[in-house]
């Protein structure tokens, strides 16, 4: 059965935020020891990198261009926070683990997996809503199909996406 243009636009506006989240789930376990925890390793690149642990966080400046398996995610500044170690808990495993609770990307953000993209100025991923949030003329393209609003939220476990203008219309092509 054929699909109609309504059909594929979620299908479209789904595919186009997978990427986002499959990146920022596989971030969800970081293992300090190097352990699997995380699936495909996962590469970073950026012209710098700054540990504050106070604020149990990861700063990464300067084309940062991340990458796990067919994902990769391109922006000016990615920061990273996680969850701060327990304490007199040990890991399952004994080794040192924290979990991502959130990671946000500012000024030119481009997101591809396949054949989709995503841009905006920002990207939110938070770990414990398990929601990803591309604000700032947010744009989402799968081939010559394109989606666009001022923001768009995909709610990963309801495999839904909204798509908002915030004071434009909401823009969609499909060829």
């Amino acid at each position: 059965m054929p699909r109609s243009p309504l059909s594929r636009f979620f299908l479209l506006a789904v595919c186009c935020l997978l990427a986002g989240t499959a990146f920022a789930a596989q971030l969800t376990s970081v293992d300090n020891r190097g352990g699997k925890g995380g699936g495909a390793p996962i590469s970073v690149e950026a012209d710098r990198m700054t540990l504050l642990e106070k604020s149990n966080s990861i700063l990464f400046t300067g084309a940062v261009d991340a990458r796990q398996d067919d994902v990769r995610i391109r922006t000016d500044k990615m920061t990273v926070y996680y969850t701060s170690e327990e304490k007199g808990k040990p890991a399952n495993d004994g080794g040192d683990k924290r979990k991502v609770e959130k990671m946000v990307c500012v000024g030119n953000v481009e997101i591809t997996r396949g054949d989709w993209l995503g841009t905006a100025k920002e990207m939110t991923y938070l770990a414990k809503e398990r929601q990803v949030h591309l604000n700032g003329d947010a744009k989402a393209w799968q081939g010559r199909n394109m989606v666009s609003g001022d923001r768009i939220v995909y709610y990963i476990d309801e495999q839904r996406s909204e798509v908002v203008g915030g004071g434009k219309r909401v823009n969609m092509t499909i060829q």
